[in-house]
């Protein structure tokens, strides 16, 4: 047995000045599940998280209430640990930037970078507030994005096109904070030299070594230029005051810009942590170190945890992250939330509307891979998918047979432990294993499914209902009734990572102790005793979700802050107008039903040699043999983290030859209406479904 491995993992850091909503749970239920998951496996794993509480915006909205920065981070990190709370997310600890731990890692990080020769200061011009009469931070000056021309973007990056640039890049740059138009202004500040040759050719090679996903590794390439280019920009890590901060030791009134301490903050919810249990800090942390260090990310903050962060921790003498882990946005119903914009649903909203807080951790599994794809929530499929798989297939399984064994066998368990039915259930742990630990939950949860549907299909053949009514003392009820209780233990198993809370409800019905994934073999014995089965788990009532909608209308009906591109207004006739209307926006059901849709499995998928934008897939259609489709999806999709999964194709389409080889069908994607490669999501069918499936 190899020996347990030493893992610390940390969530991005959410900021002090607002509420926890569904779009920041995306990744706190992603890390979560896999901290789980890793505890499940035996590995020492602590997770660690904090809130980022300095800047510009605390030191105003702490203004604006008439309360000291202190008091509202204090307010602030009590709503965020009562919501990460009610969605059993289970820090190992919980902490504040502001802390003492943080500012000795800041001021040493400093220290060491500048003993590096890697702190420069210069004088620089700066936008400053007339009106406020106070030098404005990146997010408080707002403009047009110099890059794609998006309005309302902030002045460190465009939140359309991903661009990171100086604020003084902006076009029509405004003040956030009193609206008015900002004066350059000269400031000394302190910079980090990113700029210099040992920070390019030290992330020149950690950006290539594996520590990111294929496609953030791309974005950081795009980012740092071909060899032999210089395109990263020296860092300022400085802010004037008025600041709430960490002030730079020596500097005469200036601090710490916010995105310095931030990260850093991870080493201190950590230190305090060891502190507290008796870790070993330098084990973790200091240069060379053999344990593992993961972060989970947004993909909007990749800039900074991707080329900032391990530059920092590289010339201070650390240890640099073993994996950077990035995901996408949450949309609803197609819509993207922004904590920035107003618009999103909040957690405590959800909570307190009457939601099952393990629905929304089960429905985000089912659409996270591991890839920085955008997830979105659409309100109607939740309510479908959580009441077919979780209420229909899996609960579905104890309902329909414990109570057999309690009213005819007093709650005794007994079966062949080699049984098919219970082999086919643990033949899948490996697999689904191996999916928790790459981060593609909705592939695992799509293996747990298909098992909950083969048990449900034996037990339906069995009919142990159909036994029971000609003799309820059956030794073949028992047996199906038990082999069917040892497959709902394998797949509670499997799903704890995910349902934390309801295995623990199923372990005390069934009267064994918690399970790790060591009890993957270990079975239900012979003479063993189960409890009296109460339900476990309702059904979502579409009405909960109106309810949930209502309480956050307000901010879900938030006018966008980008508008979207104006059409090119073309001048039409009369008849063509008609045509358009009458001819063109319907078919009929005889010209839908000429098209072959097919479900399909991604037998393998790997990029086209010379190909720009194609991935050539070999689609498993079941009986109707393989075919070979080239996509042009590489923009959006990772090869190797489509292999394995099922989705639609057009099976009849004319097959075309191109320059590599030939296309013999086209997979279904969606798209915005600008057709962004970016923006593309290929079609996946709900669990059940196989290869070869008519889709109509």
């Amino acid at each position: 047995m190899t020996a347990p491995r030493k893992i610390l993992v940390t969530s991005a850091l959410p900021y002090a000045n607002g509420a926890i909503h569904l779009g920041h749970l995306v990744e706190y239920i992603q890390t979560d599940i896999w901290v789980r998951f890793q505890k499940m496996r035996g590995h020492n794993c602590h997770y660690v998280c904090a809130d980022d509480t300095h800047g510009t915006p605390i030191m105003l909205r702490a203004e604006k209430e008439g309360i000291t920065p202190e008091q509202l981070i204090a307010r602030v990190h009590g709503e965020h640990s009562r919501d990460f709370a009610g969605f059993h997310i289970a820090f190992d600890n919980y902490y504040s930037t502001h802390s003492d731990e943080t500012r000795t890692h800041a001021e040493d990080i400093y220290a060491k970078l500048q003993t590096a020769g890697l702190i420069e200061t210069r004088a620089i011009e700066q936008f400053y507030d007339p009106v406020k009469e106070m030098f404005l931070p990146d997010r408080f000056i707002k403009g047009e994005c110099p890059k794609c021309g998006a309005k309302d973007q902030y002045g460190d990056n465009c939140e359309v096109c991903g661009a990171a640039y100086a604020p003084a890049e902006l076009k029509n740059p405004y003040s956030a904070v009193s609206g008015a138009k900002p004066e350059m202004r000269n400031s000394e500040h302190y910079f980090f030299k990113l700029s210099d040759p040992r920070c390019q050719a030290f992330l020149r090679e950690w950006t290539r070594g594996g520590q990111l996903q294929a496609e953030a590794a791309n974005k950081m390439q795009e980012w740092l230029g071909a060899d032999g280019e210089n395109k990263l920009s020296d860092w300022d890590i400085s802010r004037d005051a008025p600041y709430f901060g960490f002030r730079i030791p020596g500097a005469d009134n200036k601090f710490f810009y916010v995105w310095l301490d931030a990260p850093v903050g991870y080493m201190g919810s950590f230190q305090n942590l060891a502190n507290r249990v008796g870790l070993n800090f330098d084990e973790y942390w200091q240069d060379g170190s053999e344990t593992e260090l993961y972060h989970f990310i947004g993909k909007d903050i990749l800039y900074f945890h991707a080329l900032f962060w391990p530059a920092m921790l590289k010339f201070s003498g650390h240890r640099t992250p073993t994996n950077v882990f990035a995901h996408g946005f949450l949309t609803v119903d197609g819509a993207k939330m922004s904590k920035s914009r107003g618009t999103f649903i909040t957690a405590e909203s959800y909570l307190t509307t009457g939601l099952n807080p393990e629905w929304l951790r089960y429905y985000f599994a089912a659409k996270l891979n591991g890839s920085m794809e955008d997830i979105d929530l659409s309100l109607d499929d939740f309510i479908a998918r959580v009441n077919s798989d979780l209420i229909g297939k899996y609960i579905n399984i104890a309902s329909r047979c414990a109570g057999f064994l309690t009213k005819g066998f007093g709650g005794k368990i007994a079966f062949d432990a080699d049984a098919d039915l219970v082999a086919m259930a643990r033949a899948g742990s490996d697999t689904i294993a191996e999916c928790y630990e790459q981060r593609d939950y909705g592939r695992a949860l799509r293996e747990i499914m298909a098992i909950a549907d083969r048990a449900n299909g034996v037990i339906a053949s069995v009919a142990p209902w159909t036994i029971a009514k000609q003799d309820p003392t059956s030794p073949a009820l028992q047996a199906i009734c038990s082999e069917a209780l040892e497959v709902f233990r394998l797949l509670t198993l499997y799903l704890k990572p995910v349902l934390p809370k309801l295995a623990e409800q199923v372990e005390s019905f069934l009267g064994i102790p918690a399970q790790g994934w060591a009890e993957v073999p270990v079975h239900l014995t012979k003479g063993h005793l189960i409890n009296n089965y109460s339900h476990l788990m309702q059904r979502i009532d579409p009405k909960q979700v109106e309810a949930l909608v209502a309480a956050n209308r307000d901010s879900l009906a938030a006018t966008p802050a980008v508008e979207p591109k104006k059409e090119k207004k073309v001048e039409a006739k009369p008849e063509q107008v008609a045509a358009t209307s009458n001819d063109n926006a319907f078919i009929s059901i005889d010209d839908f039903m000429k098209i072959d849709l097919r479900i399909a499995k991604i037998a393998n998928a790997e990029h086209v040699e010379g190909a720009d934008k194609l991935i050539r897939l070999q689609l498993d259609l079941g009986a109707l043999g393989t075919r070979q489709v080239f996509a042009g999806i590489k923009s959006a999709y990772d090869p190797a983290l489509l292999i394995g999964r099922l989705t639609v194709m057009v099976a009849n389409l004319a097959p075309r030859k191109m320059k590599f080889g030939m296309s013999e069908g086209m997979v279904l994607a969606a798209s915005d209406t600008e057709g962004n490669t970016s923006g593309l999501y290929i079609l996946s069918p709900d669990s059940g479904a196989t290869p070869g499936m008519k889709v109509k």
